[in-house]
């Protein structure tokens, strides 16, 4: 089980010496999983307990909101990811302007005053914090030997010769290029979403559809895609469409819905994880709903068979 703090002081609970992997961590991607695993490896070395800091909201959500970026994980699924990652401690500090306005050297102060004691700060190599962003891994170490931890930079991490970082994974997801996105990650794309009341129309064409309220807020181009979705620890093969359903409806709202493929259950208020797997097709205007019908069963027969190799 992953223990979750809300506040530095807390920290005191936890049995030293503490070694701390801290960033924002959106989308957990594999240089964020290196921050991470490092920490802990030093953690384990030492008898130590590892913890993992990261922040609510993001960061640039009240700095800059107007230009913050499309989120690859909110704090939910954020959270899930590290559990899965084995973290067991993991303290989430809330982002607001009275926190945005602390002085990077009382952020380092107070962390080592309510550690016991803290050993070590592990952080991805360009990571800046504090009031103006002042504080960067130069002003660590420099802080780090006067009250005797260690600082650990986590040099950046490549895959093909470029180098792992939030905002290409979120360029290569808008994209479409969802193998990028997946090898920068160290998985699929994911998104993580609330099953909400629709207008029941694909149940009344044979096509029972969930639809999600997402907590990401970073999506690939609209179209038609093959996909699985995770619920309750099962994955199930679907039919993702993305988009506007240009044949059924006639706002332009962006709606993301999934149809399970041989499902049949009422999971409104569950929250399912899906993974995009393949992109089928464009969404199109069909001349009347047998014809969508007729396209949607190809989808499904073409979905079949791509969960089943």
């Amino acid at each position: 089980m992953m223990q979750i703090l809300r506040s530095i002081p807390e920290h005191s609970q936890l049995r030293g010496p503490l070694f701390l992997a801290i960033g924002v961590f959106d989308g957990v991607h594999c240089g964020h999983q290196t921050v991470i695993s490092t920490s802990a490896e030093h953690a384990k070395a030492a008898n130590g307990t590892p913890v993992v800091v990261t922040f609510d909201p993001h960061p640039e959500k009240i700095l800059r909101p107007e230009r913050a970026p499309h989120l690859l994980t909110a704090t939910p699924h954020k959270i899930a990811l590290i559990r899965d990652l084995g973290v067991a401690h993991l303290l989430i500090i809330t982002f607001d302007k009275q926190f945005a306005a602390t002085e990077p050297e009382d952020f380092v102060q107070q962390l080592a005053q309510h550690s016991k004691p803290l050993r070590e700060i592990c952080v991805g190599h360009e990571w800046s914090f504090g009031k103006n962003r002042r504080g960067n891994l130069e002003l660590l170490k420099k802080l780090g030997a006067r009250s005797d931890f260690n600082v650990v930079g986590i040099p950046p991490v490549t895959v093909n010769g470029q180098i792992v970082s939030s905002t290409t994974i979120r360029q290569a997801v808008e994209a479409g290029d969802l193998r990028k996105a997946a090898e920068m990650l160290g998985r699929e794309y994911t998104i993580l979403g609330t099953v909400v009341r629709g207008d029941d129309v694909g149940k009344k064409i044979g096509f029972p559809t969930a639809n999600l309220s997402a907590h990401n807020e970073q999506f690939p181009p609209n179209g038609v895609y093959f996909a699985e979705a995770k619920l309750d620890g099962v994955v199930y093969p679907g039919v993702v469409n993305l988009g506007c359903r240009p044949t059924l409806s006639s706002k332009n709202d962006r709606v993301l819905e999934i149809h399970l493929v041989d499902f049949n259950r009422d999971i409104y208020g569950k929250d399912i994880e899906v993974r995009f797997i393949r992109y089928l097709r464009t969404e199109k205007k069909f001349a009347n709903v047998d014809a969508l019908v007729r396209q949607i069963k190809a989808d499904v027969k073409q979905a079949h068979e791509l969960g089943a190799t």
